[in-house]
């Protein structure tokens, strides 16, 4: 649309998108793309039966500063004015509506940097869609992955009900829940509900797992969809939303999601394509706050590009708070991933990640079996109890570097639902080869022993180790096939015959180093070829799952290693690649030989 057929900008939504689009404020490209949307369907929307109605829209976005005062930050105590960006996504939800007269948006994405007052705005339109949007008996839920994020928005909704009405003097104590407009259900941080009597409705929090009889819902407000681990919850609720007559509404708030948050990331990636126009749903309404990809590199110096994921920054949110962080991610690479994704909205590859993401990008690459052949060679082994997974990894050593390639081993019954509740595409690696689906419920250690058995009779393989756990079960499987093995008991105790299987501790204790390998020391050994580039990995997604999803413990004298228990998910191949590294690191001595003189006359 022509700057000079622009609308009267008499709404809030329609003055933050020309100034947007006009360059008088700082906004990044999708965020001008929602507001190009907007613009574009003021002119044209009427030919797809869809109407701007300004007199609601100013209706819902004066409801805050009338009725709501915001009760935390450098604006505590005042009116809830809307921030400029609240003001376009608020007028955006309520002004559009379709020839019917019922809303258009039923689905909101709400993706900003940390501290631009989501959940405050969430807690607000939960609260007007209670009590003060017309609908009899309305139901509004504040849900997220875990109960205590579900009540960090709906605390806002508390505090705001128990807070001073707007305009009221000090002396002049009024709050909604003094005038009885609300009822909150519990003391303190211990309220779980506000009613609304005037009109029979109620909000509350819930987490994503909890089951809920029968839910009608008027609102869904989800928030830290970045934390959502599977689709299921929102699936859940998205069809509670769309079995409801009139215009119900679903927002998803959130920061920008690692590309391993694949819940997130998939949402994120639907609502760009609808806001760029890339995909057609006039139900979907997206505001996504990033910088563009050309800030990405010098993001931290240049502070003139942070309010386009920032756009609450020098207004309600204090620069320096930015500053400080930037200064402190400048020197520790970690933060410095964590700082561009939370607050700059430039997705990394993977949350929380182990070690340096760039490093472990870096030692990607591919290993050729082949090419690996006459080197010397390396097996490490790590089981798995019953049908998740089984990785095995070789490494050899060759051109003073390290190459490690690793097979994964799962069961073909139940792949499906697994790939469900992992969260992980197993059916799909399968069918590509990436992973080996072996008949049953559970894994047949035949499979293993013979690929074992395989590489054995084709490299240089020194010793096998493993993860002491069901390693019965694998010598058995070895019997089964006729594969010759034999457990390493030390220098001094007698060797057998085939290849020679040696322990690999998983804990924290540094023991028995003449006879068995130990994590601490293989993790070490793991970082560094990493850190220094004297490792190749094979690249796979699977093995790149495995890497993001582990987690390490340290005892008090930093002696580190994975913890299952508290990973994300299967770490599998992270911890056959480490044993792998220790095995080919290994510093056992070979039991000396004891010579005796003997004289032999002639």
């Amino acid at each position: 649309m022509a700057i000079s057929a622009r609308p009267v900008a008499d709404d809030l939504a329609t003055r933050y998108a020309c100034d947007a689009v006009d360059g008088k404020i700082v906004a990044g490209e999708l965020v001008i793309a929602s507001c190009k949307r907007h613009l574009r369907d003021l002119d044209e929307g009427s030919k797809r039966g869809l109407n701007f109605n300004v007199d609601k829209a100013k209706h819902h976005c004066g409801f805050f500063p009338a009725m709501l005062t915001v009760t935390e930050g450098v604006a505590a105590g005042k009116p809830f004015n809307l921030l400029p960006w609240h003001g376009f996504v608020v007028a955006s939800l309520f002004g559009w509506e379709r020839d019917d007269g019922l809303r258009r948006f039923r689905l909101a994405w709400m993706e900003t940097g940390k501290g631009q007052a989501k959940s405050p705005l969430m807690a607000g339109i939960g609260l007007n869609m209670m009590g003060w949007a017309g609908k009899a008996r309305s139901e509004v839920f504040a849900i997220a992955s875990d109960k205590d994020q579900a009540n960090v928005l709906f605390k806002d909704g508390v505090a705001m009900c128990r807070a001073n009405l707007p305009d009221r003097d000090e002396d002049e104590f009024e709050s909604l829940e003094s005038l009885g407009e609300v009822i909150i259900r519990g003391t303190g941080d211990n309220a779980w509900k506000i009613e609304h009597p005037g009109t029979g409705s109620k909000f509350q929090s819930i987490a994503s797992a909890d089951a809920i009889s029968g839910p009608k819902p008027y609102a869904v407000l989800a928030d830290e969809i970045h934390e959502f681990k599977s689709h299921h919850p929102l699936s859940l609720w998205k069809a509670a939303i769309d079995k409801m007559s009139g215009d119900p509404l679903m927002i998803l708030g959130t920061n920008t999601p690692a590309t391993n948050q694949i819940v997130g990331t998939e949402y994120s990636e639907m609502f760009q394509k609808v806001v760029t126009g890339q995909a057609d749903d006039d139900a979907l309404f997206g505001f996504i706050a990033r910088v563009d990809k050309a800030d990405r590199d010098t993001v931290f110096e240049n502070e003139e590009c942070w309010p386009k994921a920032l756009p609450a920054l020098g207004i309600t949110y204090p620069v320096k708070n930015v500053q400080d962080r930037v200064r402190t991610a400048k020197l520790m690479l970690s933060e410095a991933l964590a700082t561009k994704r939370l607050y700059f909205g430039i997705p990394s590859g993977t949350d929380g990640f182990w070690c340096s993401e760039e490093a472990w990008n870096s030692c990607q690459g591919v290993v050729d079996e082949a090419e690996m052949v006459g080197s010397p060679c390396w097996l490490s082994l790590d089981l798995s109890k019953k049908n998740d997974l089984t990785a095995l990894t070789a490494i050899w050593r060759k051109d003073l570097k390290l190459h490690a390639k690793t097979w994964y081993f799962t069961t073909k019954q139940g792949i499906e639902e697994r790939s469900v509740q992992d969260n992980a595409p197993y059916d799909l690696w399968a069918e590509k080869g990436l992973m080996e689906a072996v008949p049953g419920a559970t894994i047949d250690y035949t499979f293993v022993a013979s690929k074992v058995q395989e590489l054995c009779s084709k490299h240089k393989v020194d010793f096998l180790t493993f993860d002491p756990a069901k390693i019965g079960d694998f010598i058995d499987a070895c019997s089964l096939i006729d594969f010759n093995v034999w457990q390493y008991e030390g220098p001094d105790e007698p060797q057998g015959k085939g290849l020679k299987l040696v322990r690999h501790g998983q804990g924290t204790r540094i023991v028995f180093q003449e006879r068995a390998l130990c994590m601490p020391k293989s993790i070490e050994k793991l970082e560094d070829a990493i850190l220094d580039k004297d490792i190749v990995i094979d690249a796979s997604p699977v093995t790149t799952m495995c890497a993001s999803n582990a987690i390490i413990h340290a005892d008090a004298m930093n002696n580190r290693m994975f913890d299952k228990k508290k990973s994300r998910g299967r770490i599998d191949g992270m911890v056959s690649i480490a044993q792998a590294v220790g095995a080919a690191n290994n510093e056992f001595k070979p039991k000396e030989r004891k010579f005796q003189m003997m004289v032999v006359g002639r």
